[in-house]
């Protein structure tokens, strides 16, 4: 099919053609009737070519040319070598594209790009977890009706991008985004967004850990400094009263341990080494783990338990699950009186994939509904029982199940039990 085409060559068919139809006319005396004859002949055979062109290429499904004679035969083969060479042009963007998403989707940043009349052309996943966007459905929308923040509205329209945007994540109450927008071809843009909410943070972090810190060790080494000046004079200290010393300093000890441990959780929550897309979580198997260790926690409350699993796997940091479900599971069997139902459960919902703790126990206040996740808060009669924790535990939670995109969701009524659960988007279920 790779042939030159040479215009010699069709006058000489053309001459081949109308040859016999002139000879023959000049010798009947015809000449004029025949000629117009055979003109006529090859005016239909050059229609009936172009009607099967004009068929092959509106109505044909097959890449492969009809077959022809004559210079039709150049036209259909010159036809399909530039269908072929456009073909393999639209398979090398293909890839090109690809490549180039593949590229963005493992960016750090959220990356958006958009036209110059405002309208979405493409997000990578990041960006729909900072913005709450939906791509490809969101395609063609206008980015300031998608996101809706006075600020960010103001920016896109004056149209000036020498300065980066800070701005409040729209899904995401606790996250700061900070924007650049650069020109990214003749009439697109390139929006480039990270979170800076550690970098806006940290002070007050430092001053909230100082502040927490010094009133919760306050109890405990007043205590262990009380016994230490007990002990000072060891004769004089009956040794009931010295074996009790020992197990108190003790106690507070591991209490303080215990606090620190958990304040260094947080502290990794609120610094993510990665992405919750970049990993798969077992979440059955992980569940597995838990309800074996619940059952050793379990030994002295004898509580029913019951773990309903569904097997889901998601996309996420199972790190931070683990401490988010550990924790729900270990206050259910901690709060819950002896011989209590505590009911444990991972299943798919009409929202996503939801894991909730469900437990009979004495119920909270809902006074104290609103305050459970704030670091350090206790109810008043657990703050200073044995069984009253660092007030630590709920905050991990719902630490960790922002880093997924999800909210804490507590109900609970007095004398009937408590239901802490949470949701986690479709988006994070592994298909």
């Amino acid at each position: 099919m790779d042939r030159d085409y040479s215009n010699w060559q069709s006058l000489r068919n053309l001459a081949l053609f109308l040859l016999p139809f002139i000879f023959v006319g000049w010798l009947f005396g015809i000449f004029w009737p025949l000629l117009t004859f055979a003109l006529l002949g090859l005016v239909c055979w050059h229609y009936f070519y172009q009607q099967k062109l004009i068929k092959w290429l509106w109505q044909s499904r097959t890449l492969m040319p009809p077959s022809a004679p004559g210079s039709w035969s150049y036209i259909y083969d010159g036809i399909y070598r530039s269908q072929r060479r456009s073909q393999k042009r639209r398979k090398s963007l293909a890839r090109l594209l690809r490549r180039f998403r593949e590229a963005a989707e493992a960016l750090p940043d959220a990356a958006i790009v958009f036209r110059a009349d405002g309208a979405l052309l493409w997000s990578n996943k990041l960006a729909q977890f900072y913005f709450g966007l939906r791509w490809p459905d969101d395609a063609g929308q206008r980015l300031s009706n998608l996101i809706r923040h006075p600020e960010f509205s103001v920016y896109l329209s004056k149209g000036q991008f020498d300065d980066a945007l800070t701005i409040p994540s729209p899904v995401r109450d606790s996250l700061d985004i900070e924007i650049r927008i650069m020109p990214y071809s003749e009439d697109q843009f390139l929006l480039v967004a990270r979170d800076v909410t550690q970098v806006k943070r940290l002070d007050s972090m430092r001053r909230e850990f100082v502040a927490n810190v010094s009133h919760e060790l306050k109890t405990p080494l007043t205590v262990l400094q009380g016994y230490l000046e007990m002990l000072e004079e060891p004769e004089q200290t009956p040794p009931a009263m010295l074996k009790k010393a020992v197990e108190n300093m003790n106690a507070q000890s591991d209490r303080m341990g215990n606090l620190v441990d958990q304040l260094l959780v947080l502290s990794r929550m609120e610094t993510p080494s990665d992405d919750v897309f970049d990993h798969e979580v077992n979440v059955p198997a992980l569940l597995e783990q838990l309800q074996t260790e619940a059952h050793r926690l379990n030994e002295q409350k004898q509580h029913k338990l019951q773990f309903n699993i569904d097997p889901i796997h998601i996309y996420g940091k199972e790190s931070l699950l683990r401490s988010a479900m550990q924790n729900l599971i270990t206050n259910a069997i901690r709060y819950t009186p002896e011989g209590g139902e505590i009911e444990v459960s991972w299943k798919e919902t009409s929202g996503g994939v939801e894991f909730s703790v469900t437990d009979n126990g004495k119920g909270i206040p809902a006074q104290h509904l609103p305050r459970l996740t704030e670091r350090f808060y206790r109810i008043d009669e657990d703050r200073n029982s044995a069984s009253g924790g660092t007030g630590l535990g709920l905050s991990i939670v719902k630490q960790a199940v922002e880093h997924h995109n999800a909210q804490l969701d507590i109900s609970s009524t007095p004398g009937k039990g408590s239901r802490f659960a949470f949701q986690l988007p479709h988006g994070l279920i592994k298909s």
